[in-house]
């Protein structure tokens, strides 16, 4: 590819802001100066015009269904959304089918990725109560960590036996993450409301039947394995505010030993919204009251949470517009969840610096991926440029998501992605794709 030098940004990065031009060559970062001439005829010259430069975004919890479920999403369709939103990389979960619980499964989806993804890609193994043997060899094998169900979601992966979690918390070598909600909390909920509802339980009672004290007794109890093992823990989608007591906020994030995420649907959405919204928030864990939803903003400030992802699930309208025990849990979401961060920042309810430590650098440093997620010489360009004063309405017709809904349609955000380069290569601008960006393996830190 070319080289190419971006004109006049104002870049955002580690805590400082700065007008700059980018040398990008061979897909890195060459150059990072106020003024750089380039002595090469063959490259190109992209004007910034002082809008906002930031890294790309890493996505650390998605769901892109592929393969087993291609009618809802795919590694193209949806590494398509994420690069209009600004993400240049994810981390995708095994809930697939097959199940990505074998090393040839894992190999098969980076398989898939290598031909499809316009975004750069890693894939989590999946744990189950058998497949320990497998688990050992995730890591050589480029997995980004393990994935362990505490409760069951989405594809029914519950890891239930205390011997097998025992054997992974203390003897595999990845980075685990765990979807934290007790089942029997769950099940016992859902028996009461199925006894005063029957087949016609509200929506809002999801957050009941999910609730708050499911969420808080698995993760004491990952927690408390994590301790007895020192293992490298990180929980998934963090959704309360009684978890958060549980957390390091003194600690600084490349030291931790626990780190934890939060989705946007948690920081957007609370139990109000499922008057308007109905089964299409209706995700796993539940989106709570309004107290759960603003301690979760102030426990990203405090430093107890570390990143924001996504738990981008998709699901077919049809399957969303059913009864609530027939309604799959799941949210399309990583087309927007820049713009949703950019409204809190609008709103004066968190810094520009924050959306970029949070989205950019932390999942970085959180699962030591290896050269992205900073503006920094030698490091892969991967870019996002914001046109923080251009409004962007969300409509049918600019959703990328292949399942074609989204609870935000109509919203309309005060900011929008305006250009986003993938390993140095332009992949999006102005609201349009580019010739197809290629997305790469992401590689890790040892």
């Amino acid at each position: 590819m070319p080289d190419c030098i971006i004109r006049d940004a104002l870049i955002f990065n580690e805590g400082n802001s700065f007008y700059s031009d980018l040398y990008i060559r061979k897909g890195r970062i060459e150059k990072i100066s106020p003024s750089i001439s380039c002595i090469k005829n063959d490259y190109s010259e992209f004007r910034a015009d002082g809008k906002y430069l930031i890294p790309g975004v890493i996505d650390a919890h998605v769901h892109f269904r592929e393969p087993g479920f291609t009618d809802k999403a795919d590694i193209r369709s949806e590494s398509f959304a994420a690069v209009a939103g600004g993400v240049t990389s994810f981390i995708d979960m095994p809930n697939t089918n097959p199940k990505t619980i074998t090393i040839n499964e894992l190999k098969r989806k980076f398989s898939i990725a290598s031909a499809s993804s316009y975004a750069n890609y890693s894939f989590y193994m999946g744990a189950t109560n058998n497949n320990f043997s497998e688990l050992l060899l995730a890591k050589e094998n480029g997995a980004a960590g393990i994935k362990v169900f505490l409760g069951a979601s989405t594809g029914n992966m519950l890891v239930d036996n205390n011997k097998m979690l025992e054997k992974i918390f203390s003897q595999v070598n990845s980075i685990i993450t765990v979807h934290a909600e007790d089942e029997n909390i769950i099940k016992n909920q859902f028996a009461y409301y199925k006894s005063i509802f029957g087949d016609k339980i509200p929506f809002e009672k999801h957050a009941d039947i999910r609730p708050s004290e499911a969420c808080l007794e698995a993760t004491k109890a990952a927690v408390e394995l994590a301790r007895k093992y020192n293992t490298r823990l990180h929980l998934a989608h963090v959704s309360t505010a009684d978890e958060l007591p549980l957390l390091d906020n003194l600690t600084e994030v490349n030291k931790k030993q626990i780190t934890a995420e939060v989705c946007v649907n948690h920081l957007y959405f609370d139990k109000k919204d499922y008057t308007a919204n109905q089964g299409l928030i209706k995700c796993n864990p539940s989106i709570k009251e309004e107290k759960h939803r603003i301690a979760l903003l102030k426990g990203l400030q405090e430093g107890y949470l570390d990143i924001v992802a996504t738990d981008h699930a998709p699901h077919s309208l049809k399957e969303k517009e059913q009864d609530y025990h027939l309604c799959p849990s799941g949210i399309p979401f990583i087309q927007h969840s820049l713009n949703i961060m950019l409204e809190f920042y609008h709103q004066q309810l968190i810094t520009f610096y924050d959306i970029v430590k949070w989205m950019c650098h932390h999942p970085a440093i959180v699962f030591g991926i290896k050269d992205r997620g900073f503006i920094r010489e030698g490091y892969f360009a991967d870019l996002c440029l914001i046109d923080i004063q251009k409004e962007f309405t969300v409509t049918k017709d600019n959703l990328l998501y292949k399942c074609g809904w989204s609870p935000l349609i109509d919203k309309t955000f005060k900011s929008s992605v305006f250009a986003t380069f993938v390993n140095g290569q332009l992949a999006w601008l102005g609201g349009k794709q580019i010739p197809p960006s290629k997305g790469i393996q992401i590689d890790f830190t040892d």
